[in-house]
């Protein structure tokens, strides 16, 4: 266990997941890797990480590449809890990837968003698409 823990909630298919779980390796840290779509959601966690992060559940949606619009999860009247249900239904609706330090919570899109919950920062970072952080 270390003095400064990190949780990553990480699709290993995203490239931006991807980035954010290297650019925390790259300082030094071995997060804690829930890869959420296997693991899955309960209202409850999403419920804290929302709360963490002050955001609603429509914040961190994810649209690109899931069922959200056939789902109807896009229309305005939506209510939070339709989303929470169909976050838990639907792993994948969940935008990634989140992260979690003594710093605080935050969706981390873009990747280098990460830098400030962590405690330390790398001197330069490559992204995968070859852009300098």
């Amino acid at each position: 266990m270390t003095d400064f823990p990190i949780t990553l909630y990480h699709n290993p298919d995203c490239g931006t997941s991807r980035n954010v779980l290297a650019m925390i390796r790259t300082v030094g840290y071995e997060p804690r890797v829930v890869e959420y779509r296997t693991a899955g959601w309960t209202q409850e966690l999403l419920r804290q990480l929302l709360d963490a992060m002050g955001a609603k559940p429509r914040d961190i949606l994810r649209e690109k590449g899931t069922p959200a619009e056939e789902l109807g999860l896009l229309e305005p009247g939506r209510s939070d809890e339709e989303i929470l249900a169909a976050m838990v239904a639907h792993p994948i609706l969940v935008n990634r990837p989140i992260v979690v330090t003594p710093l605080g919570t935050k969706l981390c899109r873009p990747s280098e968003t990460v830098l400030a919950l962590l405690d330390r920062r790398p001197a330069s970072f490559t992204k995968e698409d070859g852009g300098v952080v």
